[in-house]
């Protein structure tokens, strides 16, 4: 009966402790991304999204004006080609053009996606571009970064050829 009286006076002490080790929330933008995995459950145990093997890009973070890379702080707009990162010329979604993605004339295998991270906001096409992106054999997907870079996780971790053209969350074009 004592053991069972220390348990329930322990209690409420253990959970002050651990309300206090919360972490606290960080600035807009500056957030990581969200887990696949829900709050006490199974997930938490055995967790498969962040022990990615170290050749495969994994993005963590976003900004205003970038990207975290597996632990690796990136400033601009950054062009994904399965696991080989890079830095890319396009400042605004305005600036991508047929040019801005020739490297995929040449790529093999061909990524069967290309998703294309737009900034803060998703925007409409150039027909010319779609043109091309489906001329290369890829597909299409254009949505606001976040969403971009999310998918492109999920993608990649399932072992899947894919591509991403990435413009920083904060440029609007």
């Amino acid at each position: 009966m004592a053991v069972r009286e220390r348990a329930v006076a322990t209690l409420p002490k253990l959970i002050g402790s651990l309300r206090k080790q919360l972490p606290k929330p960080k600035a807009p933008h500056q957030q990581l991304l969200p887990s696949l995995r829900r709050a006490f459950s199974l997930y938490d145990q055995i967790n498969l999204i962040d022990n990615v093997p170290e050749d495969q890009l994994r993005f963590q973070r976003y900004t205003d004006t970038g990207f975290r890379v597996n632990g690796v702080d990136y400033e601009g707009s950054l062009l994904c080609v399965g696991n080989l990162l890079t830095s890319w010329s396009p400042k605004k979604f305005s600036e991508i053009t047929p040019d801005s993605l020739s490297i995929f004339k040449i790529v093999r295998p061909v990524p069967e996606i290309l998703i294309i991270g737009c900034g803060g906001n998703i925007e409409p096409v150039d027909p010319e571009l779609r043109r091309f992106i489906r001329s290369t054999g890829m597909k299409l997907e254009a949505v606001d970064t976040r969403n971009a870079i999310s998918t492109y996780n999920i993608l990649n971790e399932e072992g899947r050829i894919v591509a991403a053209a990435l413009i920083p969350f904060g440029v609007s074009s």
